[in-house]
Order: C-alpha cells, then sequence, then structure tokens
C-alpha cells in the first residue's frame, strides 16, 4: 500500500500538493475515501501507523528499510521535498544518507 500512495503522489499534482500540504490529512483522506486500490491488500488493503507515520514524516530511510520499491521512493522524495524543503542537492546528499546504512535492494527479480 506504501507504494501505491507514493504512486499517486507523484502522478497526480492535486495528490502532490495535498500531501504537501498536510501529509497526514491525505493519508487520512485517501485510505477514508477508498483511494487504495481493490481487491484488499495486505493489511487489510489499508495502511498500518508504521507505514503512515513513514510517509508523513517523509522518513525515506524507513521506508527503503521497509522495502518499498527504491525507484518509486527516489521519485516520491524527489517530488515531495524540492523545491520548497530542500534543493536537489540537498535531497541527494539527505537521501543517500538515510538509506546507505540499509544497504543495496536485491534486483535479481
Amino acid at each position: 500500500m506504501v507504494n501505491k500512495v507514493m504512486w499517486e503522489v507523484d502522478r497526480s499534482d492535486v495528490s502532490l500538493e495535498a500531501f504537501k500540504d498536510d501529509p497526514g490529512a491525505f493519508l487520512d483522506d485517501w485510505v477514508s475515501k477508498g483511494q487504495r486500490p481493490v481487491p484488499p491488500y495486505p493489511e487489510g488493503g489499508s495502511l498500518t501507523e508504521t507505514e503512515r507515520d513513514a510517509l508523513a514524516a517523509h522518513d525515506y530511510g524507513y521506508l527503503y528499510a521497509m522495502g518499498v520499491n527504491p525507484f518509486l521512493l527516489w521519485q516520491f522524495a524527489r517530488s515531495v521535498s524540492v523545491p520548497g524543503d530542500m534543493t536537489g542537492e540537498e535531497l541527494i546528499s539527505s537521501f543517500r544518507e538515510a538509506v546507505e546504512p540499509h544497504g543495496y535492494p536485491d534486483f535479481h527479480t
């Protein structure tokens, strides 16, 4: 479900602005309005509290460690953080620092 939220935020300007304005409210709305795909997915087709907190806090290291798609995560991070929170160069540095302790994903699939 985390990947699906990140996809929605990255693909829609309206969703992106709503997420940037108030991540918690966006996530509540996303779940309550049934924006999640059907049929149900793991965790009942919703977000766990931990997933929700990591998305809302822009905790890219934790999201990476939990196994979200690394390419989607980068696009999401870039969309929600640049411009506004930081420059592109600052995001690269911050992102690298956040994910580096978790190693590299296995791309053999």
